[in-house]
């Protein structure tokens, strides 16, 4: 499954930085309003640890890639545009924002921690913004779009309630297009205590009560603190993780992510992703300006917080908020390679639960259509169908369709 991640915030937050600096791509960056006038979509990477090293041999991946150690597994991010507030009502830019925000997984909202954006997410002095009140102005937003959903559609969902005694499946009918599923509404309602409330009556209260529940249930969301390195980030830093405690707040400094990742790209340095540190490859090709950058990244943003924060918030997207576990099929067991002879070649992420029919239907329709069972590459040991995978299995699924050309002995099976 192609996992999509959304950043979301207000104007001139660093959003866009974010996403050029996980991306590489090139999106315009400026300090006016609405920089981000239609959503950018690139390809990042989130990163675990491989299990060839475990499994004592060389990988040869080709859906994904293995950097010392580490398997890099494709993510889309989309980087919408800013919100303002009144966004629900279409303010600014806040209906094109609200309809691609339904696309995305999982959000990070990012935030300037420096306190340099004034409450319209306009350009001010560091220290004179709140990103306190930030956070709460676009969080009231994304609850609000839900609110408006439901409201306008009052109705239709107790046409349905009417039609089969269940809110579930008129909600369903409402919200479905915005990425809601049925788990997600029948969590949010035992959680809101008015699953045997009458719809009808609910007061403006219990809708709302509701709709921040239901927003935080199907948008799984952490914070991204940026602009670390900026004078009284530190401080606004403890003020955001104590008041959004119930929250992951990631410290962040997209730009100094972005300055490392395009010197490693011309050979400058040597650094991967998330990692605590970066080595020089070529001084004497630094001019004094590109000296005194990586130094003070070195000292404010690696120095004080290990990292710049754009890769972990990336991984704590998708293996906290998601859940997701990283599997790889293989169609000889024995040799955990495919056909073509390549080692652990694939790797799929696949959310906590899945069963190896959920992974046969990832890797082909056909596979799963003719599934019989699956073959643990560690332990020789049939798996069932309905077998829930655990993070790092190596897998070889046996389907009927391909069953005949499958080596004799009992634990050496292929899939394609």
């Amino acid at each position: 499954m192609t996992i999509r991640i959304g950043l979301i915030g207000k104007t001139n937050t660093g959003k866009t930085t974010f996403f050029n600096s996980a991306t590489l791509k090139t999106a315009e960056v400026s300090n006016y309003p609405f920089t981000t006038k239609s959503p950018n979509v690139g390809v990042a990477q989130t990163a675990t640890l491989c299990v060839h090293k475990e499994l004592n041999v060389k990988d040869n991946p080709v859906n994904s890639q293995c950097i010392d150690g580490w398997r890099a597994i494709p993510v889309e991010i989309i980087d919408l545009p800013g919100l303002i507030k009144g966004a629900w009502t279409g303010k600014g830019l806040g209906n094109q924002f609200l309809s691609v925000a339904a696309q995305s997984d999982a959000l990070l909202h990012i935030v300037d921690a420096s306190g340099g954006i004034d409450a319209e997410g306009r350009i001010t002095e560091p220290g004179a913004g709140d990103p306190v009140a930030d956070l709460g102005d676009i969080e009231e937003e994304m609850v609000m779009w839900y609110v408006k959903l439901i409201e306008g559609n009052r109705d239709r969902i107790i046409r349905g309630l009417h039609a089969d005694h269940t809110i579930t499946s008129g909600m369903m009918e409402v919200l479905a297009g915005i990425g809601v599923n049925q788990n997600h509404i029948q969590l949010a309602l035992a959680e809101s205590k008015l699953n045997e409330a009458d719809f009808a009556n609910w007061s403006p209260d219990s809708l709302k009560q509701f709709a921040w529940i239901l927003r935080d249930i199907s948008k799984p969301t952490l914070i991204v603190a940026n602009k670390m390195d900026l004078e009284g980030s530190a401080e606004n830093f403890k003020r955001i993780r104590e008041h959004y405690h119930d929250m992951i707040v990631v410290p962040s400094s997209a730009e100094a992510e972005l300055t490392l990742r395009l010197a490693e790209q011309k050979h400058l340095i040597r650094y991967l992703p998330g990692q605590e540190r970066f080595d020089v490859l070529d001084a004497a090709n630094l001019s004094e300006k590109q000296r005194w950058a990586l130094s003070y990244i070195r000292q404010a943003v690696l120095g004080e917080y290990m990292r710049t924060g754009v890769q972990f918030a990336i991984n704590v997207a998708v293996f906290k908020l998601l859940k997701m576990n990283t599997v790889y099929p293989v169609q000889n067991p024995e040799k955990f390679s495919d056909k073509r002879g390549n080692i652990l070649p694939d790797v799929y992420l696949l959310p906590a639960g899945s069963t190896v029919t959920d992974l046969a239907k990832e890797v082909h329709s056909d596979l799963a259509r003719g599934l019989l069972y699956a073959i643990d590459a560690r332990t020789g040991l049939q798996l069932p169908n309905d077998y829930q995978l655990k993070d790092r299995d190596v897998l070889s699924i046996i389907s009927a369709a391909r069953k005949k050309s499958q080596p004799t002995r009992q634990t050496s099976h292929k899939q394609p």
